[in-house]
């Protein structure tokens, strides 16, 4: 499932005075990126509405391939209905599917928690900015061995 569009939570700050919000022009910035995966890139729907979307994209740790994951976003109206986790657990279970190794996402460590990640430096991954901490949480998955060293998103997330 690929996502027509985003609904951001409209409280996050724009990248341009009157502008969308940032994670709607990153999206779109990812849309055109090498690094987009069009087989992560899901969208949940209530009738035929959109209530929420979620997207990994191709990011690196050295030379080693990883998975990016975020923007997540669910429509204020449809949080705490288990949307969100949904959206999640279906983007793993894809992920770990087509063989991919590790995610890696910057977010709250205790709602990321309940789906196995942890802090990156527990497994020896460096985030983009030092100063993140324990925000920034990798999922080591499948049966294969994960990188190590400093993580890189795809290139869009340096524009923000």
């Amino acid at each position: 499932m690929t996502a027509a569009f985003l609904l951001a939570d409209h409280s996050a700050p724009p990248l341009r005075p009157g502008g969308p919000p940032a994670e709607v022009d990153l999206l779109n910035w990812l849309r055109n990126d090498a690094g987009w995966l069009p087989g992560l890139s899901l969208v949940a729907t209530h009738g035929d509405q959109v209530v929420g979307h979620v997207v990994a994209t191709r990011a690196h740790i050295g030379d080693a391939a990883a998975l990016g994951l975020g923007p997540l976003s669910v429509h204020p109206d449809h949080q705490r209905t288990g949307v969100g986790n949904r959206l999640m657990r279906d983007l793993l279970l894809r992920a770990e599917t087509a063989g991919e190794t590790l995610v890696a996402l910057l977010g709250d460590p205790t709602y990321c928690a309940r789906f196995g990640f942890v802090p990156a430096q527990e497994c020896r991954i460096e985030p983009p900015d030092p100063a993140w901490g324990d925000y920034f949480q990798v999922l080591p998955i499948g049966t294969g061995q994960h990188p190590t060293g400093r993580f890189a998103y795809a290139e869009p997330f340096d524009r923000l």
